[in-house]
């Protein structure tokens, strides 16, 4: 599975299901960050993570 760090997790799924990208319909929150997940054209799942910076610093 693929890991990417992205800036604005909602506004990303938002543009990803207009453009007819798979997007699992579950986002998790954590302390340091939400995740999110998409379908990728051959099957891959995609993990999409927007940090909470404050809580590495």
């Amino acid at each position: 599975m693929f890991n990417y760090r992205v800036e604005d997790l909602t506004e990303l799924l938002s543009a990803l299901k207009k453009e007819g990208v798979t997007v699992i319909d579950k986002t998790e929150e954590y302390e340091y960050g939400k995740f999110a997940w998409i379908i990728d054209l051959y099957g891959n799942k995609i993990e999409l993570w927007e940090p909470k910076d404050a809580a590495f610093l």
